[in-house]
């Protein structure tokens, strides 16, 4: 295949192994062997942050670009799933620094080209993911990354979101807040965790999560109806997803599975209703098709899913682990069913549209 015949969709298969294999690797991590992938287990937040989540966000961002010869960084953290299947991590961490790196200098020139507040923040988030996946690399602990992943992610999501809402009018006052808010959350990044940069963290994350809710235009659109409504909603529900994780990194330090209650809050809650509710207005413009991922169908999993979670998280924080391995396995199974809709949705749309041109 020539590289100027390269499209987005090419990118779809390994997007969506990255996303089986994440899955996997979390019942493996949960105790449960439904696909014994030890290496799924191992590389479970790099294959979802990178080869899943980073791989998304990277084609969004290089479709943007005039020369789609950009899409040759979402490949390189796509591909990163192949050495970790294979146990060989160093290959991967560097696919995965080589990809941060790039989608970084994409951000660096549209940076230069709008030199707007919400691509500064987007940059923020970039570099966030490179600084993760170094010190992942560096320390030899995929732990070490994890806080600057959610950094990425976070100043990513709210980079969009000011990117889409841009024209709406919000008091002057409140977009100096937001900036203080996330400098703030830069803060708490760069000082170590358990000393103060948990609680600092927690705090803006909160106040982000408020911030959010008041101001960002999900509280216009939610109140309409069909596609607005669940796009309006599933943002809304992740912004308090936003504010519940920042409540347990304020707060539950001690407890037993605080690790896992602080990332899945952010990863699961927040970041998979984010991905859910930009889906109809993200996918068909990144992947070069006309037809939304959205029909009615979809709140059923959507609804099951959040369902899933907050068992999975109050299970967790009551200690009663049999319940927590069973809502996490069906959080895998709801977030694969989520995607495989959202595909069928655009096939069956595709088909209905030529069938009305015949």
């Amino acid at each position: 295949m020539k590289l100027n015949s390269f499209k987005a969709l090419h990118l779809l298969p390994l997007v969506f192994l990255s996303l089986l294999l994440g899955i996997s690797g979390g019942w493996i991590r949960l105790g449960s062997l439904v696909v014994p992938i030890s290496e799924a287990g191992v590389y479970h937040g790099l294959i979802m942050t990178g080869g899943f989540l980073g791989t998304l966000i990277s084609i969004e961002r290089a479709m943007i670009m005039e020369k789609k010869t950009w899409l040759i960084i979402p490949l390189l953290t796509g591909a990163s799933l192949i050495p970790f299947f294979l146990g060989i991590d160093e290959i991967g961490l560097f696919l995965l620094m080589a990809g941060s790196l790039g989608l970084s200098l994409i951000m660096h020139l549209q940076s230069l080209k709008h030199p707007k507040f919400h691509t500064a923040l987007l940059y923020a988030g970039a570099v966030s993911w490179f600084i993760g996946n170094y010190m992942s690399w560096h320390t030899g602990l995929i732990a070490a990354g994890s806080t600057w992943w959610i950094g990425f992610l976070l100043f990513t999501i709210v980079g969009e979101r000011l990117e889409l809402s841009q024209f709406l009018p919000v008091p002057s006052w409140s977009k100096h807040a937001l900036k203080l808010l996330l400098a703030l959350f830069a803060i708490g990044l760069a000082i170590p965790f358990h000393s103060w940069g948990n609680e600092i963290m927690g705090l803006s994350a909160l106040l982000i999560s408020a911030w959010l809710l008041v101001f960002d235009m999900a509280k216009v659109i939610s109140k309409k109806s069909g596609q607005f409504r669940y796009i309006g909603i599933g943002l809304r529900v992740g912004y308090v997803w936003l504010g519940i994780h920042g409540l347990i990194l304020l707060g539950m330090e001690s407890h037993a599975i605080y690790y896992d209650l602080m990332l899945h809050t952010f990863f699961l809650g927040f970041t998979f209703s984010m991905i859910w509710a930009h889906a109809p207005i993200i996918f068909p413009t990144i992947f070069g098709i006309r037809e939304s991922p959205y029909h009615p169908i979809l709140w059923s999993t959507w609804i099951s899913f959040q369902v899933s979670l907050l068992g999975r998280i109050l299970s967790s924080l009551w200690g009663e682990f049999q319940l927590r391995q069973l809502f996490g396995i069906l959080n895998g199974y709801l977030i694969l069913i989520q995607f495989i809709l959202m595909v069928g949705i655009i096939l069956w749309k595709i088909n209905q549209n030529q069938s009305l041109r015949i």
